[in-house]
């Protein structure tokens, strides 16, 4: 029997999993905290949206917290978590110091969503133009604060096994600390796939994510500049429908009828206009962790073509459930050609449904994770002496962070 575990969420948002795959991400971890019947409670200091999901009716507490203030070491203190998890390294840095004075003993995961200062050196390297190297994410500010946040937590979860091994091998950060967990999916069951809409049935393009996420506000550029038109040219019947929450003035002004280019914004149900779509454009030039959207077009039997880039991650050694490639030349042939040819279509659909239930096995990864918490919880302080580098970091932040929160702190009170 495992212990019956109280989890503290940290949240730099709350939770929308139709607004973005780290929403969908974060359900998923309540899920299973929640299928262990442990008790789940969710904090953070952003202001609701009308995308947030309203997690009471999930039977858990919200906390709007406040930065650099001693309401929150008095409601830590006051929930008692046996588990902290920070959604990202920067809710670490702002809150993880206060975790570890006020409830020593709680386990601190660290779910980084993606690895940020991977995904903003290849930003960075695509606007300079140059190609990117390990060495330029070494080289980062966002790295030395992101791999400091990893190493003060007790454990890290990865989504990409790719970022693993950047992890372990460039960084050479002990797997101790580490552990890989994708998409918690469940197999397509063959009642999902006979509701499939069939190649017939289906019409157009699919284009999908958050524009504050600039991987796909870049991606929605180069679908309007340099290949829809190519494709529009050859198949003069076919739309593409992009959708996304929060969608910018830019975004929207791509949106031409006589083109058939059309930019919806937030749409209710992701999964509809996904499964009712041909084929996913997923032209990503940079980006991290695992790109939703690609996962949940093999979710609903839909094709795709993407960038080396989009499928980090995904398939690992699998066929894709259609075409990757970063020559956009090649982008518009393979897109062309996952529309048009049945049998092409057929084939890489199937390859989508054995990448789900190869690569993203939910039993089989939930009780790992539960294998890796309990013992974690039997031997919490041996694992903490074991990782010094850990200790050492989180000595310096408890000195540094802390006593400019302090300081903040005290001045708040004066103005």
């Amino acid at each position: 029997m495992s212990q019956k575990h109280h989890v503290f969420i940290i949240g730099s948002v709350w939770i929308e999993p139709n607004s973005s795959a780290a929403g969908t991400r974060m359900l998923q971890l309540v899920e299973f905290f929640q299928s262990q019947k442990w008790k789940v409670n969710f904090g953070t200091t952003a202001s609701k949206t009308e995308n947030s999901i309203d997690l009471t009716n999930l039977q858990i507490d919200e906390y709007l917290l406040q930065l650099n203030d001693t309401s929150f070491d008095e409601l830590l203190k006051e929930i008692d978590p046996t588990v902290v998890l920070f959604d990202r390294y920067t809710t670490e840095e702002q809150f993880g110091w206060r975790v570890a004075e006020a409830c020593p003993d709680a386990i601190r995961i660290l779910d980084t969503e993606d690895l940020h200062c991977l995904r903003k050196a290849r930003q960075e390297a695509v606007k300079k133009g140059i190609s990117f190297t390990h060495e330029q994410v070494l080289d980062s500010e966002v790295a030395k604060r992101e791999i400091a946040a990893i190493y003060r937590s007790d454990m890290s979860l990865m989504i990409s096994d790719f970022e693993m091994e950047l992890l372990t091998n460039t960084f050479q950060v002990d797997t101790s600390i580490l552990f890989y967990l994708p998409f918690l999916l469940d197999q397509i069951t063959q009642e999902e796939q006979n509701q499939w809409k069939a190649f017939e049935e289906r019409n157009h393009f699919v284009s999908i994510g958050n524009f504050l996420h600039p991987p796909n506000m870049d991606a929605t550029v180069q679908l309007k500049k340099n290949i829809w038109k190519r494709i529009r040219e050859r198949l003069p019947q076919a739309e593409l429908h992009i959708y996304g929450a929060y969608p910018n003035q830019q975004a929207l002004n791509f949106t031409n009828k006589r083109e058939g280019f059309f930019v919806h914004g937030y749409v209710e149900d992701a999964q509809k206009v996904i499964g009712d779509a041909s084929v996913m454009l997923a032209p990503l030039r940079f980006g991290a962790g695992l790109k939703g959207k690609l996962v949940e077009a093999m979710r609903n039997g839909t094709p795709s073509v993407t960038t080396a880039i989009g499928a980090e991650g995904i398939a690992d050694g699998h066929s894709w459930n259609g075409f990757i490639t970063d020559d956009f030349d090649e982008f518009v042939e393979k897109a062309i050609d996952l529309y048009s040819n049945k049998d092409v279509w057929l084939d890489a659909q199937l390859k989508g449904e054995t990448i789900i239930k190869d690569r993203f096995d939910k039993t089989s990864f939930e009780a790992k994770l539960l294998r890796r918490i309990e013992e974690l919880s039997t031997r919490l302080k041996q694992h903490r002496i074991q990782n010094f580098h850990g200790a050492m970091l989180l000595h310096h932040t408890l000195k540094s962070t802390k006593y400019m929160s302090k300081w903040i702190e005290e001045k708040n009170k004066k103005s």
